[in-house]
């Protein structure tokens, strides 16, 4: 578990596997698991790589690609934002912001949205790098945040999502969410579905709110908090939110898988289930990543576990990413593992440079990772 904590206004700088560990000094400390070979089943090729520079090891920023269908856009820590051509790797423009990016890109309706460590949201219009707007919104952002044509959603680390004008940035409404006092360091992502925004936050809750007047449509509660003591009571919704037609898929720290109704938030199925990486989805599976790093297929219908690959224990997974008939994850020594989603059996597996914290993002054929140091890899694997 590579998360950093946090309390209110203040980044804890210890990570929560260190806090465990010292809450237990007399047991032995479990290694991550080590790599084994295996006959692979899939050829896969390196096509391209870009180097933004900017990396931040210690931090966990929430960088990592993003693309609107057209290009792929990503940025560094230290304020370049790029638009790469997923077909070449060609950069078709760069843009120094000056600031110290912590969360995005988030793309669409012809713009390009980042988060900032002192609190301020950026966008640039996406066919050229220039910026439209900043402005303050009072919090880290931590998440890519989500455009439409009239809203850009954003969620900070103080449990506040807020809807801005895309034209010019003002507040249009505001959703507080009382947080713990103890949260992990990360946020969920906003999403937005025609007209409406779905958010995961830190009191393992998950609201709906109206895109354009900020009403709240329904407040799922999805992983009660259980425990004693603070660390116990841990359950972040930290990751990203998938959606497939009229269901909603989401997982917590400590707490639960769930598959909910996008329309009234009514759960259809939940399982204990921990994870802060996330999930991804094909048209009969849940992925996720769990906390531990076993990767866990459920059925996507009833939540049944249909396989559980262990193979990666304890190895720092990023999210989860599904390209046609494998499921790829990343890991803290920067290896990409493609399996077989049928069973979870290894089928490829590449290194893409420094460590994965951030999901793999799929464009078409090609699976485009940004490690902690900046460098944007782009894999295909062979037909």
């Amino acid at each position: 578990m590579n998360s950093l904590i946090s309390r209110p206004k203040v980044w804890g700088t210890l990570a929560l596997s260190l806090l465990l560990v010292a809450c237990s000094k007399d047991k032995d400390i479990e290694p991550p698991a080590e790599l084994v070979d295996f006959p692979a089943t899939l050829q896969v090729d390196r096509v391209w790589n870009v180097s933004l520079g900017g990396g931040e090891p210690e931090l966990r920023v929430g960088l990592s690609p993003a693309s609107d269908g057209e290009r792929v856009y990503a940025a560094s820590r230290d304020g370049d934002v790029v638009a790469i051509d997923p077909n070449s790797g060609s950069v078709l423009w760069r843009s120094r912001t000056r600031a110290q990016l912590a969360g995005g890109p988030g793309a669409g309706a012809g713009a390009v949205a980042l988060g900032t460590t002192n609190g301020d949201v950026i966008l640039l219009d996406a066919q050229t790098g220039e910026r439209k707007w900043q402005v303050p919104v009072g919090g880290e952002v931590l998440a890519a945040p989500a455009i439409s044509a009239e809203v850009v959603a954003v969620r900070t680390v103080a449990g506040v999502l807020l809807g801005l004008s895309t034209a010019d940035g003002r507040q249009l409404w505001r959703e507080d969410q009382q947080i713990p006092r103890l949260t992990l360091r990360g946020t969920g992502a906003p999403l937005i579905v025609d007209s409406t925004v779905v958010c995961g936050f830190d009191n393992g809750r998950v609201v709906a709110v109206d895109l354009r007047s900020g009403d709240i449509l329904w407040d799922q509660l999805v992983a009660p908090a259980r425990g004693r003591t603070e660390l116990e009571r841990l359950v972040d919704i930290d990751s990203a939110i998938k959606i497939s037609g009229a269901d909603l898929f989401v997982v917590s720290f400590q707490g639960k898988a769930a598959m909910l109704a996008l329309d009234t938030g009514q759960a259809w199925w939940s399982r204990d289930i921990s994870s802060h990486r996330g999930l991804d989805l094909d048209e009969d599976r849940m992925f996720v990543a769990g906390a531990e790093g076993a990767v866990i297929a459920l059925a996507r219908r009833s939540g049944t576990e249909l396989w559980r690959q262990e193979g990666l224990r304890l190895r720092r997974l990023s999210a989860p990413a599904v390209i046609g008939s494998h499921v790829v994850v990343g890991d803290f020594e920067g290896y990409l593992h493609w399996l077989d989603v049928t069973d979870g059996r290894f089928a490829a597996r590449v290194r893409a440079g420094d460590r994965l914290s951030n999901p793999p993002l799929v464009v078409g054929g090609t699976v485009i990772v940004q490690d902690d140091q900046g460098r944007v890899s782009a894999f295909r694997p062979r037909s």
